[in-house]
């Protein structure tokens, strides 16, 4: 008997899974250079890091740079932990197909 997929529904659409695979590589990344890499507007990169955010997986925080406040997105250990499950899902999967 095989268990349900370990997908996470919430990483699972494109932008977000951009964001953490982006995430996962980094310590932390800027609003804009998020925004520039997975080619959304700021309202569409708004919501998805909210919603990031809202299930724990990220940590955001603002820090004054050149004059100018700026957003900073984090990978939390738990968002860490979900991506790389969605990841290895996603791996097994994909080794179905042969």
């Amino acid at each position: 008997m095989s268990t349900a997929p370990a997908l996470d529904t919430l990483i699972h659409a494109p932008g977000r899974l951009q964001i953490c695979a982006i995430l996962s590589s980094v310590s932390d990344a800027e609003f804009a250079m998020l925004r520039d890499a997975i080619k959304v507007s700021d309202s569409v990169l708004s919501k998805h890091l909210k919603l990031l955010e809202e299930a724990g997986y990220i940590a955001l925080s603002k820090m004054t740079q050149d004059g100018r406040q700026r957003t900073w997105a984090s990978l939390t250990g738990k968002g860490r932990k979900a991506f790389s499950a969605h990841v290895a899902e996603l791996t097994r999967l994909a080794a179905l197909t042969g």
